[in-house]
């Protein structure tokens, strides 16, 4: 089954030249891309990723790129003998825990990712939600169910946020300038703190912020599967909501898809989960009739 694209494309053109006009169908376009904590894992993976992000401002698309660490940051945490606690699987956020964590996203992983890019012939900027005021965070309230009495109670996942208002005028200007704005996913709040942000609702409302023609959610799973394990190309909003109540989805693809819809609904164009482990899955997905990953849309 194919989606969002037109059967007669790459397949037919023989010569780079006549690709070209297809390639371009997206130049000026703004593609938000979510890099995941387990996708990063691999050196050879980066190195594909890289040059594909290089390849798209190369035909025009800006784009931008935002990226997670969970795994890292936990390696971190434990390297320096601190416990990690997860609630819903957001992991709760105490002070040491923010700090390390906005090292280990600013500092580490996004620097990497700017020398990949770099290494691919790109111009990238490593930021993060603080700078330029890009991203103002609100922390996250969270609530549980005690099973035996029923009653709700407040739980604090400390310093993780979510973003409450965004700034894009930074990204405008990196994009115009030629340069690939590669964002980790820590806000500051009216508060002054810093908040550790879900790296998917970050890629999520930046996407929705800058009226994205896409979205990729890059993960480790080849996108949305059925209860037979094939992959669903096409899907809805009333789709998704279906599968959640059969169970088809479950566990962290839920919020995943959540995002994919939030996005879609507050003005992305369409949001596409696929996997960043498949080499040059990004290109697949654009630049071919059957893509790579589920996509999402209104």
């Amino acid at each position: 089954m194919t989606h969002n694209h037109d059967p007669a494309m790459l397949a037919k053109a023989e010569t780079l030249t006549e690709a070209l006009p297809y390639l371009q169908r997206y130049a000026g376009k703004t593609f938000v891309v979510k890099y995941g904590g387990h996708a990063m894992g691999d050196p050879e993976a980066a190195r594909d990723f890289a040059e594909d992000v290089v390849l798209l401002k190369a035909v025009g698309i800006n784009p931008v790129v935002v990226h997670g660490g969970g795994p890292q940051i936990g390696a971190m945490l434990k390297q320096l003998g601190v416990e990690s606690s997860f609630i819903d699987g957001l992991r709760v956020t105490d002070k040491v825990t923010a700090e390390v964590a906005e090292m280990v996203l600013s500092g580490k992983i996004n620097k990497e990712l700017v020398g990949w890019i770099a290494a691919a012939g790109g111009k990238a900027i490593g930021i993060s939600g603080k700078d330029a005021g890009l991203v103002t965070a609100t922390k996250v309230e969270r609530t549980t169910k005690d099973p035996g009495s029923n009653i709700e109670s407040v739980v604090d996942l400390g310093f993780v946020g979510e973003p409450s208002e965004i700034d894009a005028s930074i990204l405008y200007t990196l994009s115009a300038a030629g340069i690939i704005p590669v964002i980790a996913p820590i806000g500051v709040g009216k508060d002054g703190h810093t908040y550790n942000i879900n790296a998917d609702t970050m890629a999520g409302a930046l996407a929705a912020a800058v009226g994205a023609s896409r979205l990729f959610l890059l993960t480790d799973v080849p996108g949305v599967l059925d209860k037979d394990k094939n992959l669903l190309t096409d899907l809805r909003p009333a789709d998704i909501k279906q599968l959640a109540q059969d169970g088809t989805i479950s566990g962290g693809m839920i919020p995943k898809l959540e995002t994919c819809v939030h996005a879609v609904e507050a003005g992305c164009e369409a949001a596409v989960v696929l996997d960043g482990r498949v080499p040059h899955a990004l290109l697949l997905e654009i630049f071919t009739a059957q893509g790579a990953g589920t996509l999402i849309r209104v």
